[in-house]
């Protein structure tokens, strides 16, 4: 086909972690074999695109961050478009395709695909193609996959529209067109869907559509009944494959000298402003024989300007675990490198569409600072990664199943023993030991290693100059895809860092007689946090926080008490805490709540035990759900006739699903309307920021 006839559109991304990306650039890279060319540029680069002026197709792939905001990178962009004075048919010009990624275990799933397609349309903007929304809970391929399949044949058509518009005869257009879906087959076949055999030998022919499997008990021999990470059995193991394309190396790597030093922590954030505090104490609020171990930490932010309202959250910057890093060396046969000086650069005339330095990685710093502060090594691994690992494996069977791995006819197998059983680059490189990827992949396919995000649970005003937060231990217990356990990323890390802090005394706040401590940590704030207490105080709100969804609380109750005691002259709305855990023995995390009760700032607390057992005749509710349901007439009141607030912090699918069913069945009962009608008056509270969600998954 002459490349006259290659058709433009504009690829737009707006990335959180670099997924958005990383499908942006698959699409780009398939543009090409359907006979068309992406115009691919980040959301935030309003310099290199104008949607006032643009006249071809718009196809846009945008994530969502946080409680349902959009990303970073789109912010300025949402601004713009929100602008209230641009007139309903301001793009009315506009073709476009959206695909937005979310995750369900949120309450506003793809909010942030959502927000930027109600305005287009808003706006005037028409699709050429339905909207794709993508469910990072159950595999973002189940519609990314599909919804990329589609777009060619829309684009298509969207082209044969804007001819016919442009005064073009459309039989002309079609016979121009008709030539790129059969050329773009063809590329399709060498490029797009490799069709592997086992003996690696390529298919050069595109007319062969499928795979002969020459020794198939290689990959999982006849007592193999059952699937695992490292072995399949058929269908997989005698399908064809259809596989992604290998993704092009941008990335070049230059081991230096061992002399100089490693940037400073502060220089990995491009949010604001990060501060190195000390840790002025450490306590365990759970007994050693409970199911989970939760720790306070307290935070000395006095010689800082950090400053924070109760309710906030902010950001932890933390390592990877060293053992990993120092191993990950090891199996990469760079141990004796570790402390050379690297120096990554973008590889010279690399295929990659706008292949650029990545951000996260320093100019100039070492090789274990790069793995240990800089790249998240404990990423699930996108097939993409796994298509590139497939050119690092000399092993034919291991070379095979990662074929699969990252195949559509495996999407179940990756599902299942990849990403649902947590397996990172380390697990992979132990289960397929042939594999042997360049430092330069590496740097390619893992992302940047993200702070971790925890919310306070102090009061500024309670405690200047301090900042406390509460978390669980993260554990990973080992499975069979991965046979070592572990603990969170941050969280094992922080633990570590506390040993020789923890107070004896498991169950108290008092922090008279812990000891001082020199280790500091980095934190900086985490912006767009509505979580806050009502600006009126007479409001009366609702706070429901099982575990360590307590924590926020925490602060807000301290902030609370120390506005009661300097202004006895003003009006206090009655204060409502529903908190639940395992046992009341073993994680009552403040058993101190009761103080608030008991001098005013606490005016209802009501507390729930899942795991102990109860003599009485009638059985206590075990959880918080329950509890909000025996107190449903004085529920309704608070937010329907006093206009209250109510807050809801902690586990997003086991816990905070089931209060918003209880609030839409105390709504629906009270009210005496329907179930539909209950659903909308709680809609509207989360509208009126009157019903906040400090959520996770």
């Amino acid at each position: 086909m002459c490349c006259d006839l290659k058709r433009r559109f504009l690829l737009l991304y707006a990335t959180q972690k670099g997924q958005a990306k990383a499908i942006a650039e698959e699409i780009w890279q398939q543009a090409g074999a359907h006979g068309l060319e992406a115009d691919m540029h980040c959301i935030s680069e309003m310099d290199k695109y104008n949607l006032e002026t643009e006249k071809d197709p718009v196809v846009i792939v945008i994530s969502t961050t946080g409680t349902g905001d959009p990303p970073d990178a789109a912010r300025k962009f949402v601004k713009k478009i929100q602008d209230t004075t641009l007139p309903p048919d301001h793009f009315a010009h506009l073709q476009y395709g959206l695909l937005g990624l979310g995750d369900s275990e949120y309450t506003f799933f793809c909010n942030g695909g959502k927000t930027v397609d109600r305005r287009l349309q808003e706006l005037g903007a028409q699709h050429f193609y339905d909207t794709g929304l993508a469910d990072d809970c159950v595999g973002l391929e189940l519609v990314v996959d599909p919804w990329i399949d589609g777009l060619w044949l829309a684009l298509k058509e969207a082209f044969l529209l804007q001819k016919e518009k442009e005064g073009m005869s459309s039989d002309a257009v079609s016979s121009s067109l008709s030539a790129a879906p059969h050329v773009g087959h063809e590329l399709n076949l060498s490029s797009e869907v490799q069709n592997l055999k086992l003996e690696d030998e390529r298919v050069r022919s595109s007319d062969v559509l499928t795979q002969k499997l020459v020794d198939i008990h290689l990959v999982a021999s006849t007592r193999d009944t059952e699937p695992s990470l490292v072995h399949s059995v058929p269908p997989v193991s005698q399908s064809a494959l259809s596989i992604p394309a290998l993704p092009p190396e941008y990335i070049e790597v230059q081991f230096q000298d061992t002399h100089g030093e490693n940037p400073h922590l502060s220089s990995l954030i491009s949010e604001g402003t990060a501060f190195e505090v000390p840790v002025t104490k450490a306590v365990q609020l759970t007994r050693e024989d409970a199911i989970k171990t939760a720790l306070l930490l307290e935070l000395d932010i006095a010689d800082t300007v950090f400053d924070y309202q109760p309710g906030d959250a902010f950001c932890v910057i933390c390592p990877n675990n060293v053992n990993e890093v120092e191993e990950l060396l090891h199996i990469l046969g760079l141990s004796e490198k570790g402390e050379y000086f690297v120096c990554v650069k973008v590889k010279e005339g690399t295929k990659k569409k706008g292949a650029a330095h990545p951000q996260h990685i320093p100019e100039r710093s070492t090789l274990k600072f790069i793995l240990t502060w800089c790249l998240e090594i404990r990423a699930i691994p996108k097939k993409a990664f796994l298509r590139a690992l497939v050119e690092c494996t000399s092993d034919v069977g291991e070379k095979r199943r990662l074929q699969e791995l990252c195949s559509r006819q495996g999407a179940s197998d990756y599902t299942r023993f990849i990403r649902d059983s947590n397996v990172c680059l380390l697990d992979l490189l132990h289960a397929f030991p042939s594999c042997r990827p360049s430092l330069n992949l590496l740097i390619e396919h893992l992302p940047k290693l993200q702070a971790r995000s925890y919310s306070v649970s102090s009061s500024n005003l309670y405690q200047p100059g301090k900042l406390c937060f509460v978390f669980n231990i993260v554990e990973f217990p080992a499975c069979p895809a991965r046979p070592v356990s572990r603990k969170g990323v941050c969280t094992g890390w922080l633990a570590e860092l506390v040993a020789p802090l923890l107070h004896p005394n498991k169950n108290t706040l008092d922090t008279k007689g812990g000891s001082s401590s020199t280790e500091k940590i980095s934190i900086f704030a985490r912006p767009n946090n509505n979580f806050h207490l009502p600006a009126d105080p007479s409001v009366p709100f609702v706070m429901v926080g099982p575990g360590t969804g307590i924590s926020p609380f925490i602060g807000f109750l301290q902030h609370r008490q120390k506005l009661r005691e300097e202004h006895a002259d003003w009006e206090f709305g009655e204060t409502w805490l529903v908190f639940g855990c395992r046992h009341q023995d073993r994680d009552y995390l403040f058993k101190q709540l009761r103080c608030f009760l008991e001098n005013g700032t606490l005016t209802h607390l009501k507390v729930c035990f899942s795991r102990d057992s109860s003599t009485a005749e009638v059985a206590p509710p075990k959880y918080v759900q329950d509890v909000i349901r025996l107190y449903a007439k004085e529920i309704a009141r608070v937010l329907l006739k006093e206009r209250g607030y109510f807050y809801v912090c902690g586990d997003k699918k086991h816990m905070a699903d089931g209060v918003s069913d209880a609030v839409v069945d105390i709504l629906s009962m009270e009210m005496e309307a329907d179930k539909l009608e209950a659903m909308k008056i709680l809609a509207m509270l989360r509208e009126a920021k009157r019903y906040l969600q400090d959520v996770w998954s």
